[in-house]
């Protein structure tokens, strides 16, 4: 049941993920467009994605360690399953995670608003394609359902 749970929440949370991560790229592409300040708003919305990107990174290593779709020895790369949760979701859900803390990070140290508005757009942008190429869809085949 615990485990159900995990997996429920780390399901459920992508949701939030994908809509902040969603609004936080727009954003950041019209107030660099626009040459807009860098407020406060811009500010809790790229630190809420960041914040929930790392919950699920929390939960997703969690999972990589205790679930069955997981194989840490003999992988057998024909086993679709197994490789995409082994390899193909693992790597790119922490590129992705990567890519949105080096954008939070680096664009808390430029001066410039444009600037700070263009590096997160550029990095929440890339982040966000690869998660929506690492999510297991479940018209993908791998036994997964929308939440």
């Amino acid at each position: 049941m615990f485990f159900s749970g995990i997996v429920h929440a780390h399901s459920g949370l992508r949701w939030i993920l994908l809509v902040l991560l969603i609004a936080a790229t727009t954003n950041a592409f019209k107030k660099w467009k626009n040459k807009e300040k860098f407020d406060d708003l811009d500010n809790k919305l790229s630190l809420f994605t960041l914040i929930f990107a790392h919950i699920q990174l929390l939960l997703g290593l969690f999972l990589f360690v205790k679930s069955g779709k997981v194989m840490l020895s003999g992988l057998d790369m024909a086993n679709a399953v197994a490789r995409f949760f082994t390899v193909e979701h693992t790597l790119g859900m922490l590129a992705a995670i990567v890519l949105i803390t080096l954008g939070r990070i680096q664009s808390k140290k430029i001066t410039e608003d444009a600037l700070k508005h263009k590096k997160i757009f550029v990095m929440f942008l890339i982040a966000l394609l690869l998660i929506l190429i690492s999510i297991p869809w479940p018209f993908r085949g791998l036994g997964t359902n929308w939440f």
